[in-house]
């Protein structure tokens, strides 16, 4: 039976005769229709035997609700990117099973990516609980039950102009499940050729404002639908009542970063403050030359070194053990051994922070410079999306809250960092957020060096997946644990 409509974007003929070849091979495709983003009166009526629809953007509510109108069928096929697809011989009828089978809403499949002559493994990752970023990589193809989409696009109240295949995406996983098919079932063109370390910066770009705007108003309503959502409602903290010998602490956990090291520690004690720091460097292991870079500097008194034993630790323990160490100050300040600080005025300015805006964390702002300290796109990232009222709530979206970071440090000890070398930050953030308010700072304090050993420069495809697996996994725990402390 022919069960499925398929929706394709549309530029012109050239763009979507493939795609349409293909599709009218397909024995189970009933209507194909093709979404034009654009005036309705320059968009032609019809191609190659295809409907076409004019919406005011291919992922606006209005182009939502077209495809929701239009869906005759049992099913609802997607396309989101403007490229050829061809599928594995009977990858639809595999879809269609699964998605019986299995009981979902919508399935989605591994896939191939073609750059030219060239066919790669495209593999995606299962979608949890809290896969909630509106980045999150389903492929360019959705199999949905046009059911699913139509249930959703009746809730639909607000309308968004870049949101709206989000918003699809978030109503639909309230009623239903979103299964991964993890069998290459379709070849996709790719057009982002960019390094994954570039990647992972467009949620900051500021011309991606607007859409973020929109994205956080989506993302939001989800949580107050499902229960996530928090109220700006905060612990408040008094740090009179908090003895301690040394008012702040840098630390820098490092390994095997013997070209950087001795510009982190220089810029660390080189900051000017008005109360007593210090500077504690946790070396884990390091087997190129670091370790003798930092014995360069413990003839100075602000120095505190500390050198890891054989057991694991990543980037997650050398802060636990930099944190619990009794020289340990009021409050610890993050700095990679790969960076350095803006200036000398950045420990002061964060210690200020504290007390001023009465938090429990603070997050600056930071320039990205190459390896020789020169600004590098996307220059300065502020995190300006942040609001003190619903800021915690869009971190559960975003997939970072920046950076320097800093902490109250009798709170991060009864939190710990989890033991890993990503995303142990990211964890820690959401963490604090639940219970207490993250201070922001809007001047830059801090310069982020890209280079290729940066931990995620350029990873291949297995480990950027594993990666937002475990970021995926941080916020499903994380906003079950809201979820429960609202029914309480």
């Amino acid at each position: 039976m022919k069960n499925i409509n398929c929706f394709i974007p549309f530029q012109d003929e050239a763009q979507v005769s493939a795609t349409i070849k293909n599709l009218k091979e397909q024995e189970l495709v009933n209507e194909i229709y093709l979404l034009f983003a654009g005036e309705a009166s320059s968009a032609p009526s019809e191609v190659n035997g295809c409907k076409v629809i004019a919406v005011p953007a291919l992922n606006s509510t209005v182009a939502v609700k077209a495809i929701a109108a239009h869906s005759t069928a049992k099913y609802t096929l997607i396309s989101t990117k403007y490229t050829s697809l061809s599928f594995v011989l009977f990858a639809l009828e595999r879809m269609e099973c699964l998605i019986e089978d299995s009981g979902a809403a919508m399935v989605y499949a591994d896939h191939f990516n073609q750059v030219g002559e060239t066919r790669t493994n495209a593999p995606v990752i299962d979608y949890q609980f809290g896969s909630l970023r509106d980045d999150f990589d389903f492929g360019s193809v959705l199999f949905y039950r046009s059911a699913a989409v139509k249930e959703a696009a009746g809730r639909m109240d607000i309308e968004y102009n870049f949101a709206g295949m989000y918003d699809l995406r978030l109503k639909v996983s309230q009623r239903g499940v979103l299964e991964h098919v993890n069998e290459y079932l379709y070849y996709d063109v790719e057009t982002d050729t960019r390094k994954s370390g570039e990647k992972i910066f467009d949620y900051v770009d500021p011309k991606n404002r607007a859409v973020q705007i929109e994205m956080e108003k989506a993302c939001t309503e989800h949580l107050k639908a499902i229960g996530g959502f928090l109220r700006p409602e905060f612990t408040h903290i008094e740090f009179s009542n908090d003895p301690f010998e040394y008012e702040a602490s840098v630390v820098i956990p490092c390994k095997n970063r013997v070209r950087t090291i001795g510009d982190a520690i220089q810029s660390a004690l080189n900051q000017k403050t008005t109360f007593k720091y210090n500077v504690i460097v946790v070396d884990d292991n390091s087997e190129d030359g670091t370790v003798d870079v930092i014995k360069k500097f413990v003839g100075d008194p602000k120095l505190i070194y500390i050198a890891q034993d054989k057991s694991y630790h990543a980037i997650g323990g050398n802060w636990n053990v930099a944190l619990h160490h009794p020289k340990c100050g009021k409050f610890a300040i993050q700095l990679d051994s790969d960076d350095v600080y803006f200036d000398e005025n950045t420990v002061q300015k964060f210690v200020d922070a504290f007390y001023a805006q009465n938090c429990a964390m603070v997050v600056g702002t930071y320039r990205m410079t190459n390896f020789h300290m020169e600004t590098i796109p996307p220059g300065i990232i502020d995190h300006k999306e942040w609001t003190p009222d619903n800021g915690r709530n869009n971190a559960l979206r975003i997939n970072g809250l920046g950076a320097p970071r800093g902490f109250y440090t009798p709170m991060l000890r009864t939190i710990n960092f989890p033991t890993t070398k990503y995303g142990e930050d990211y964890a820690v953030g959401l963490r604090v957020s639940r219970e207490y308010q993250i201070g922001r700072i809007y001047d830059v304090v801090y310069n982020c060096r890209r280079w290729d050993d940066n931990s995620d420069a350029s990873l291949d495809i297995e480990k950027v997946n594993a990666n937002n697996l475990y970021k995926d996994r941080i916020r499903t725990w994380e906003l079950k644990a809201r979820i429960a402390m609202n029914r309480k």
